[in-house]
């Protein structure tokens, strides 16, 4: 992997994070909110999981293999 590929993935991973972060914050505040949509508050965290799954793909890239 290049250095230039790398940056990509760090900052492709940097957003993804912030993301994840507006999702949680997302969830919470209509999970607090009266007569809140269920069906919506299910897409997110389904949309949160999607999201951390690909953001564990692309960690596992950046980590290096290590050899026993």
């Amino acid at each position: 992997m290049t250095q230039e590929e790398e940056r990509e993935l760090r900052a492709t991973l940097a957003r993804m994070q912030q993301e994840h972060r507006d999702l949680d914050a997302a969830i919470e505040a209509l999970q607090n909110a009266p007569g809140s949509d269920i069906l919506q508050i299910q897409r997110l965290k389904k949309r949160k999981l999607a999201l951390r799954d690909r953001m564990t793909f692309i960690e596992d890239q950046l980590t290096p293999d290590i050899i026993a």
